[in-house]
C-alpha cells in the first residue's frame, strides 16, 4: 500500500508552502515523503520536487501555441487534461515502492475540484495504483472570519468533498499571519456550530432576507458533521505535527509499517550475551 496527499484549494491558499513546510517537518523527524508538483502554471516553490508535471506540459508552453489561442486559465485547464490523458507518464515518473507517502501539490483552479472531473480521473488512478488518498483542502482563513465567508468556505470545501469521494481534511491555513483578535474570533468559530455563527451575525437587509437558507445549510451541515476545520499555524511545530497526524490516521499510514528490532541483540558487532542494564 502506497499513500498520497492531495493538497487541493483555491489559488493564494498556502498549498506550496504547506507542501515545503510538510516536507521540512518530516526531514527533521527523519522521515520520507515525496512531493509532487501537478501544477502546470507554478513558476517556483521552495520544496524539492520528486516529480514536476511541467517536465511534461505547461501553461507557458500551451500559451505560446499560436493554434490553441487560450488564456490562463483556458491554458491551466488543457494541461490538466493533457495530464489526464498521459496519466502513464506520472506512474513511471512515481515510479513508487511499497509504503511510500507522496504529496500532491495541485493547482489552484477550484473547478478542477468542484465540478471538472479532471482530478477526480487523477484520484482513480491513484487508487487503482494501491494509494490510500486523502484530500487535504487549504482555505485562507482571513476569508472565514465572518459567518457568512465561513459558510460559503464550507460548501467550497463540501462541494470538492463530493466531487473527489476521498476522505478529506479541511484545513485552515495562515493562522500565523493572524492578530491576536482574530485568532480569539478564530477559536470561537471553530468551537461553535455554524448555526451559533450564523445567529451571532449582525442583521443586515441582506442577510436577512437569506437567513433562512443559510439557516438551512447550516442545519445539514451541522446534523451531519459533513465539514470541520483544522487550524495551521506553520511557525508552530505542534501545530504541524498534529496536523500531520490527522492527515496520517485519515489515510491510515503507519498501520501496516513494521516496526524495526532495536534489540542489541541484532546490533552488528555488539555481543548477544551482553546483559541489558
Amino acid at each position: 500500500m502506497k499513500y498520497a496527499q492531495l493538497v487541493i484549494g483555491p489559488a493564494g491558499s498556502g498549498k506550496s508552502t504547506y507542501c515545503s513546510i510538510i516536507q521540512q517537518h518530516c526531514q527533521n523527524v527523519q522521515r520520507l515523503v515525496h512531493v509532487v508538483n501537478l501544477d502546470p502554471a507554478a513558476e517556483a516553490f521552495k520544496y524539492e520536487a520528486t516529480v514536476d508535471v511541467r517536465e511534461l506540459i505547461s501553461v507557458d508552453d500551451v500559451q505560446e501555441d499560436v493554434e490553441l489561442v487560450l488564456g490562463p486559465n483556458g491554458a491551466l485547464v488543457f494541461c490538466m487534461e493533457y495530464l489526464v490523458q498521459n496519466l502513464d507518464w506520472l506512474h513511471d515518473q512515481l515510479n513508487e515502492g511499497e509504503d511510500d507517502y507522496f504529496i500532491f501539490d495541485c493547482p489552484g483552479q477550484i473547478e478542477l475540484y468542484s465540478h471538472l472531473p479532471i482530478m477526480r480521473h487523477i484520484v482513480d488512478a491513484l487508487k487503482q495504483w494501491d494509494f490510500n488518498v486523502c484530500a487535504t483542502f487549504l482555505l485562507d482563513t482571513h476569508f472565514v472570519l465572518d459567518a457568512d465567508k465561513f459558510l460559503g468556505g464550507a460548501l467550497t470545501t463540501l462541494s470538492t468533498m463530493t466531487t473527489l469521494e476521498v476522505p478529506s481534511v479541511n484545513v485552515l491555513s495562515k493562522v500565523d499571519l493572524l492578530s491576536e483578535r482574530n485568532k480569539a474570533l478564530l477559536e470561537s468559530f471553530l468551537e461553535a456550530d455554524t448555526r451559533s455563527i450564523l445567529q451571532g451575525e449582525e442583521v443586515t437587509p441582506w442577510n436577512q432576507k437569506y437567513r433562512k437558507l443559510g439557516e438551512a445549510i447550516a442545519t445539514v451541515l451541522d446534523d451531519y458533521s459533513l465539514v470541520k476545520f483544522v487550524p495551521l499555524n506553520i511557525e508552530d511545530e505542534e501545530s504541524v505535527g498534529e496536523l500531520l497526524l490527522v492527515i496520517d490516521n485519515t489515510i491510515q499510514y503507519g498501520e501496516d509499517l513494521e516496526v524495526k528490532d532495536r534489540y542489541p541483540e541484532d546490533i552488528d558487532g555488539m555481543d548477544s550475551d551482553v546483559p541489558l542494564e
